[in-house]
């Protein structure tokens, strides 16, 4: 699926990845108004606000992006309904021709874990059939079990042709309290990045490893040097956009050949309408507004790069 990946990117001439991380409160209101006129103000009806929101989005950037990035919470938080759009949202996603990173972010012991592999990226076995869950292409995983809780999504994507992305430095402000910590000093996240290079050249596609990592685009420098602890994977970066991340600092993710990094942006995109510089859309147009945040996305990030 790396291959799949990186042929989506230079076909687009577009390393960006879409978030859809729908909150409630980013929905339109006619969208919502119209989900609880059918479902009522439920969990049903919050989930079928979902569902229509990220379908609009969907249809509005499907030809400019490769992949999207559905945040599983955003959904659970619905509970089983929520879920179900979860479900359906990678289905529909997958129909219009886009990798589907899912950003689950699990990890535990190795049973557990061999769990998840099964039902986000493999198969489920149920009496003398198999089926594919969730099927993501993709997922994000903790590795701070070590390789046993690794190993399974390993053996998954070897099987599967798919990919993971395991955590490294995250976008978020107190992400230093463990990963920045210093080991013999190294610090911890640059110790991660080693293992992903290690656990990657076991799992090579064309060009890049099926394992890749997770860099957020707020912490540049140490972006720059965890790029060459690992050449060969892909560095899914959020934190663009919204979280204060800039194209200029993004240019040493990327190899020299111009591949290895995939920018996401959630907010950024999908609340496009909501940011001053594309309020001319308005509500009803909040499709449109995303349309226009991608392209500028990819423009910032092609000058630079």
């Amino acid at each position: 699926m790396i291959n799949t990946l990186i042929d989506g990117i230079q076909k687009k001439n577009a390393p960006v990845v879409a978030g859809l991380d729908p909150m409630l409160d980013y929905v339109p209101d006619g969208i919502k108004d119209a989900a609880f006129e059918e479902f009522g103000e439920t969990l049903e009806g919050a989930a079928e606000a979902v569902w229509q929101f990220n379908k609009g989005i969907v249809d509005a950037v499907y030809d400019l992006i490769p992949a999207v990035k559905p945040q599983i919470a955003m959904y659970e938080q619905f509970g089983v309904p929520g879920l179900a759009v979860f479900k359906r949202t990678v289905d529909y996603c997958k129909e219009k021709g886009l990798v589907v990173i899912g950003d689950v972010k699990r990890g535990d012991i190795g049973s557990t874990s061999a769990a998840y592999a099964a039902g986000h990226l493999g198969k489920v076995t149920v009496g003398s059939k198999s089926y594919y869950a969730f099927d993501e292409d993709f997922i994000t995983v903790n590795p701070y079990f070590g390789i046993d809780g690794v190993k399974p999504f390993l053996d998954v994507c070897r099987e599967e042709k798919k990919g993971i992305f395991l955590l490294v430095k995250t976008s978020n402000p107190s992400s230093g309290e463990f990963q920045d910590q210093k080991i013999d000093g190294t610090p911890l996240y640059e110790l991660v990045g080693r293992k992903v290079a290690e656990w990657g050249a076991e799992c090579m596609g064309a060009q890049y490893s099926y394992v890749g990592c997770v860099v957020g685009a707020t912490y540049p420098e140490m972006g720059k040097a965890l790029r060459k602890v690992m050449p060969k994977s892909y560095i899914l970066v959020p934190g663009y956009g919204a979280q204060g991340g800039t194209a200029k600092d993004l240019v040493h993710y990327f190899n020299e050949d111009g591949l290895g990094a995939i920018i996401n942006s959630s907010r950024g995109i999908i609340a496009a309408y909501k940011n001053e510089t594309y309020a001319k859309y308005g509500e009803k147009n909040y499709a449109e507004a995303s349309r226009k945040a991608v392209e500028d996305m990819i423009a910032d990030i092609r000058s630079c790069i």
